[in-house]
């Protein structure tokens, strides 16, 4: 039985505190789509995503109205086109990526992933086709993002592959340099990928999902923060109050979220006869003041975002978020937590420019967060042996405590620490933040092979 005060509040949090549901994400299997030639794979994908989403768009947005909450984003997620591609050449992906990329603005949506890569073991001669494509696939369409999965807790990290990482990020950076190194914020290196992620870059429809899926993604950092602050400024007991009660708030405001984005995803599913997949509790940031997950950091007891207990506080936010939730909704999955990207969070990005939160740190929190090191602005002048080492790290942490995580680095052509980079939107801005020791890890980078998986047995 929903009580009357739950109502007014659920009312007031869409009202008055950003709530949304972050996105609406129809997954898509295009594994039929191969035909004899690239042409008639581009003709194939293109049919294919117009028969299933051509009438995505205009559904959600009837439906946010009739229930009068804002549903931000509306994207299509792909198989992982290496696999839809396999045996075809670099100039054959570009050609799919500008054929996503056609269908994308066909259906009226501002983002489709899927232009991804599965190497965690080994890479084919088509992997390594596709990662050669990447660069000119990106800079030269405006709605494709893209992911490269190169680690798992169960194969180990590529380390082939993520040599190449570096290198691709760098010219991804520079094809797009007109625009800060842009190109890069649409590509993420993933440790133990989900097939059924919502949120971008790094959505896919994985190789384990049914023909077509909707999978949502609910957000409310800035809800969780009022709700915070009321509980501290009004608590009856003025001194007592303890994390635990926090906590317990923190799950409780999290539940009433994420039902919003069940009612939403279950009512879009119905009204398109698509499957419904998962929700995706996690809390995503924006640049708008009051949305900010390191704006919940400063309430639960931290003056500067990256102080000492930074880390405690992530973890415990990452743990009620996760609690609160998955009671909330039948099926959960996706990424499912708190995510720290900098440069979409005002605080977290203010850190950085005032020196309280370091890339070390950052890699340090993402220990305990839902993600990685997302949209990190990096100086251009870092070698790409570098930025390969600082994946690796970010892939280590995710393999061996068997968690997704991920690196979305931004080296930023021309701009040095300190300087500020801002790609607007939902992608915000951010001073470019020092990385220590680069040009220190060539040799290490230049082994190759893999570093094995975690032994999974004589664990104490």
């Amino acid at each position: 039985m929903l009580r009357s005060d739950q109502i007014i509040a659920t009312v007031e949090m869409i009202q008055k505190e950003n709530l949304d549901v972050r996105t609406v994400t129809m997954g898509i299997n295009l594994l039929d789509c191969r035909g004899e030639s690239v042409q008639s794979t581009c003709e194939n994908i293109k049919k294919r995503i117009n028969t299933l989403a051509g009438n995505f768009v205009p559904t959600c947005d009837a439906i946010s109205r009739k229930y009068g909450i804002p549903v931000v984003n509306k994207r299509i997620s792909v198989t992982p086109i290496a696999f839809v591609g396999a045996g075809f050449k670099r100039d054959g992906f570009i050609s799919i990526a500008k054929s996503l990329d056609e269908a994308a603005t066909d259906i009226g949506i501002d983002i489709l992933g899927g232009f991804s890569a599965q190497l965690e073991k080994g890479m084919t001669a088509t992997d390594r086709e596709f990662i050669a494509a990447l660069p000119e696939a990106i800079a030269e369409t405006d709605k494709i993002c893209a992911s490269v999965n190169i680690a798992t807790t169960q194969k180990g990290i590529n380390m082939d592959a993520l040599a190449m990482m570096g290198t691709t990020i760098k010219e991804l950076a520079e094809r797009t340099a007109d625009s800060g190194g842009f190109g890069a914020a649409k590509f993420v290196v993933f440790c133990n990928q989900p097939g059924d992620n919502p949120f971008m870059a790094g959505a896919i429809h994985g190789l384990e999902e049914a023909d077509a899926v909707l999978n949502v993604g609910v957000s409310g950092p800035g809800v969780i923060a009022r709700s915070l602050e009321r509980l501290i400024d009004n608590h009856p007991e003025n001194g007592t109050l303890q994390l635990d009660e926090l906590a317990e708030e923190i799950k409780q405001t999290t539940f009433r979220v994420t039902r919003c984005g069940e009612l939403i995803g279950r009512a879009v599913s119905k009204s398109l006869g698509i499957e419904f997949g998962v929700v995706d509790l996690s809390l995503a940031p924006t640049p708008t003041i009051g949305d900010s997950v390191g704006e919940i950091f400063k309430i639960l007891g931290v003056d500067a975002v990256g102080a000492p207990g930074s880390t405690a506080i992530l973890a415990m936010l990452n743990d009620a978020v996760k609690k609160g939730g998955i009671f909330a909704s039948k099926t959960v999955g996706g990424l499912s937590g708190a995510f720290i990207p900098v440069m979409e969070d005002a605080v977290l990005a203010e850190a950085v420019g005032n020196g309280s939160l370091c890339i070390e740190k950052l890699e340090a929190m993402t220990c305990v967060c839902s993600v990685g090191l997302d949209m990190v602005a990096i100086p251009g002048s870092v070698d790409s042996d570098t930025i390969s080492a600082i994946i690796a790290d970010e892939m280590a942490l995710g393999m061996v405590n068997s968690k997704t995580t991920a690196a979305r680095l931004i080296p930023v052509p021309g701009k040095e620490a300190g300087e500020h980079v801002s790609f607007g939107g939902l992608f915000g801005a951010s001073p470019i933040i020092e990385v220590k020791n680069a040009g220190q890890s060539g040799r290490f980078i230049s082994w190759g092979g893999r570093i094995p998986a975690p032994i999974h047995s004589f664990k104490n």
